[in-house]
């Protein structure tokens, strides 16, 4: 498997940037339309082996919360460091996409982005652990 980067996320103050390579800037076409987008990108500040071999977290780093393997949380430690936000879109211009809410550090590569389609994306009968009821009820959250 080889993964190309689209382009790398450029974090500005408070202002967060999806700087697309030009070649792939026509995969915009579109976008803006949407209010918000998917961003996939590379947890490149944790490419290390020892943080690839972490197979179980407490999740939040909160060691209240239980022992719990990676594929059951979003923890930026895993095998494959892929992470991925669901964005609200504030311009498209060019190559370049200016969201709001995105985790990702300044410089992460940029694997992909799609769409934010509420009828295949929004799940309102999934079941979710009680450590994540419990996280989705503070204020900060």
């Amino acid at each position: 498997i080889t993964l190309n980067p689209i382009g790398t996320v450029k974090v500005r103050g408070e202002r967060v940037f999806l700087e697309i390579l030009p070649e792939f800037a026509p995969a915009l076409q579109g976008l803006g339309d949407f209010s918000h987008v998917w961003v996939f990108y590379w947890f490149h500040g944790n490419d290390r082996p020892e943080e690839r071999a972490t197979l179980e977290v407490h999740p939040r780093r909160d060691p209240a919360n239980p022992l719990t393997g990676v594929f059951a949380t979003r923890a930026p430690v895993r095998p494959n460091l892929i992470g991925f936000t669901s964005c609200r879109i504030l311009k498209v211009e060019g190559n370049v996409v200016e969201v709001a809410d995105l985790d990702a550090l300044d410089g992460s590569p940029l694997l992909d982005l799609k769409p934010y389609i509420p009828q295949g994306d929004s799940t309102p009968q999934a079941v979710t652990p009680e450590w994540v009821k419990r996280i989705s009820k503070r204020p900060e959250e």
